[in-house]
């Protein structure tokens, strides 16, 4: 472990706030000692959304993210489901509003996904958020509650699909997986909500600097290897 020590600090702190912007740090009368590993694996960590239709792809890319960066992985999804299975708190307060048939609220679904990130320690490489964030609204309350915690997202990447081939590949994988929701009526429904919800959070994040277009048409390594070339450079 290499130890620095700035001097000149401008005040006295016993210890390191939550979501302090160098959160491995700690202090001594008017020194300020640092882990310097622990920073550098925070600045290296790559936070990655992974942003598309139904169809396009996220899944069996972010599975190959996963084997190649050894980053961790995040889907709403299965993150509801496993809350629900569990009997958490949380997941109870989630199955209310399903039962309800109503929506999970931003809030809650960003306290889930905080305490699924929180779980994951502070030596992780980085997460991929998949299936979340889908508004506005949720990218703000992600990149809040990142930054709490002195971390924020490296790049949102968005796997661009042709409509007419998304509705070949959710057919076809109707058909082998038996999914009720894969049919054309609902698959054309989901595609409308997903095109109204998405172009303005596209534009958000290209605001933001870490927009990225990927062509997901083509061979599976091709897009894979457009997608390392981003990661490779963050």
């Amino acid at each position: 472990m290499r130890i620095v020590k700035l001097p000149h600090l401008p005040s006295e702190r016993s210890e390191t706030r939550a979501g302090d912007l160098l959160p491995d740090v700690w202090y001594k009368g008017k020194e300020i000692h640092a882990d310097i590993n622990q920073i550098e694996e925070r600045i290296n960590m790559k936070n990655i959304v992974i942003f598309g239709a139904p169809g396009s792809g996220k899944g069996t890319q972010s599975d190959k993210l996963i084997e190649r960066y050894g980053l961790e992985h995040i889907s709403t999804g299965d993150v509801l489901r496993s809350e629900i299975k569990k009997g958490s708190e949380l997941g109870k307060t989630a199955q209310g509003y399903i039962d309800q048939g109503q929506l999970i609220p931003d809030e809650l679904m960003v306290s889930i996904l905080a305490s699924v990130y929180d779980s994951f320690g502070r030596g992780h490489k980085g997460v991929i958020f998949d299936g979340f964030p889908r508004t506005i609204p949720q990218a703000e309350a992600l990149k809040k509650m990142l930054a709490e915690r002195g971390d924020k997202v490296a790049a949102m990447l968005e796997l661009d699909v042709p409509e007419d081939e998304l509705m070949k590949r959710l057919i076809l994988r109707g058909q082998q997986s038996g999914r009720a929701d894969d049919n054309e009526e609902t698959i054309k429904k989901r595609l409308v909500v997903y095109h109204q919800q998405t172009q303005p959070l596209i534009e958000w994040y290209k605001q933001e600097g870490l927009h990225h277009h990927i062509d997901g048409l083509g061979e599976l390594d091709r897009i894979f290897g457009d997608i390392c070339a981003v990661v490779d450079a963050l």
